[in-house]
């Protein structure tokens, strides 16, 4: 019998995770509600028509009813229906937690859980890769690709999960093989009033029950705060840490044995050697032979719109950054670019409420052109007005850019804000700025 069974299920939230949770209880005999606070969401017509459901708002009387709501991400937990519900001891989970209690079911069964606020794409992408070379059958989602229930409906020897801090506060029977938070940085800054700690706890929720520990030893933010019991921690770090790159930032070091020559890599820029030498770390974990986790670092060619190198024209290099929607995100890729002529900047969308101080001191540099955009472009151009222009839109900083650009120069997009003031979401806008390079470049 399901354990499940007789319980007045609710579901908040419907698109492809909603329906994923749907047809998880459907699939055990349990007819859930879904509410929806849009009128007209994602996978309605897909929906089971023996499930009721209500959108427009949040349905009061079914939440103080249910026995479980599964909540989505999307939804804080400080919201008062959801505060009320709890306050009457009513269960509130996420779709991670009712996976993980599935998979903690199974035998032989392993999980790799990344969070971070940067490279946590990247890095779930290439452990996926990795294990994938091994000849292991390997299931990656979570934050990206499938949701984690569709994953149950394969039989998957391991599982690599990309955890956002949202789905971690719903999460509390994570048993994780390996599980690491990369970095830490302001990010949702609108969710987590109380500041960065606050979104750092949520975070440090992945560790919880781990076995391994990997850590970033330039963060202190990543280490542990309440260590799992017999867990193995373990550093990376960009010269320390057992996990380093070499002091030329040429090689992946292992125990201070060079591994790989980053000339050999797909992936560029000094951040993403840090995402290789995280992904090597959790492989290394699950026991992957470096007989197939090595090549399959060397050959993966990295993600679109993240530090993506999308045009090349007169010696001048494009790059769409269009994922860094966050400010530790943009500092990675200033840190990273490499640059012998004039660095051209766009930075600007919406900045969610974060602190853009951080990015000056990687600012400062002799050679550099800002041009700031969308809701807080004011705002950024604070940073350094003595060279920054302030524009409408990306489209506008592109046609002014590519009339001052020469040989070894570097037009960055980093924006360091999320897209939805112009865009559908930052693959559009990543999308929008590599068609203007072509265009105009």
């Amino acid at each position: 019998m399901s354990k499940y069974h007789g319980k007045n299920v609710v579901i908040i939230g419907l698109g492809v995770t909603g329906l994923s949770c749907v047809n998880y209880f459907i699939a055990q005999n349990v007819i859930p509600k879904v509410i929806d606070t849009r009128q007209n969401p994602n996978g309605l017509a897909e929906l089971d028509p023996r499930v009721e459901y209500h959108l427009g708002s949040l349905n009061s009387n079914w939440l103080l009813n249910a026995n479980l709501i599964v909540v989505s991400p999307g939804i804080a937990l400080s919201t008062p229906e959801l505060v009320r519900a709890q306050a009457k001891g009513i269960e509130i989970v996420g779709d991670i937690e009712l996976f993980c209690r599935e998979v903690n079911q199974l035998k032989n069964r392993k999980i790799a859980a990344i969070t971070g606020a940067n490279g946590k794409t990247t890095v779930t992408s290439l452990v996926g890769a990795i294990v994938e070379a091994a000849g292991i059958n390997v299931g990656v989602g979570g934050n990206i690709g499938q949701p984690a229930l569709s994953l149950l409906n394969e039989n998957y020897a391991v599982f690599v999960l990309e955890l956002s801090s949202f789905q971690l506060e719903t999460t509390s029977s994570l048993q994780a093989t390996v599980a690491t938070i990369l970095n830490i940085s302001e990010d949702h800054m609108d969710r987590y009033p109380e500041g960065i700690m606050q979104y750092t706890a949520a975070k440090q929720r992945i560790y919880r029950l781990a076995d391994n520990c990997i850590v970033n030893h330039d963060d202190k933010l990543t280490y542990p705060t309440n260590e799992p019991k017999d867990a193995n921690c373990i550093e990376f770090g960009l010269h320390n840490g057992r996990y380093h790159l070499d002091p030329t930032l040429r090689y992946l070091m292992v125990d201070n044995q060079k591994v790989l020559d980053t000339m050999n890599m797909q992936l560029i820029g000094v951040h993403n050697y840090l995402n290789a030498l995280a992904a090597l770390a959790i492989a290394d974990c699950l026991d992957i032979d470096r007989a197939n986790s090595l090549p399959a670092i060397a050959n993966f060619k990295g993600l679109a719109h993240r530090f993506e190198l999308v045009f090349k024209n007169r010696g001048v290099i494009w790059i769409n950054d269009s994922k860094a929607t966050n400010v530790g995100s943009t500092v990675a890729a200033l840190t990273s670019v490499v640059c012998s002529g004039t660095l051209y900047l766009l930075l600007g969308g919406d900045g969610k409420a974060a602190d853009f101080t951080p990015l000056l001191p990687h600012l400062i540099r002799p050679q550099i052109r800002i041009f700031c955009f969308g809701r807080d472009k004011v705002l950024l151009a604070k940073l350094r007005p003595e060279v920054t222009t302030v524009v409408d839109t990306m489209a506008d900083a592109i046609i002014e850019i590519a009339k001052l650009v020469k040989a070894n120069d570097v037009v960055l997009l980093s924006p360091a804000c999320a897209s939805l003031d112009q865009f559908k979401n930052y693959i559009e806008r990543g999308q929008v700025f590599t068609s203007l390079a072509q265009e105009h470049g």
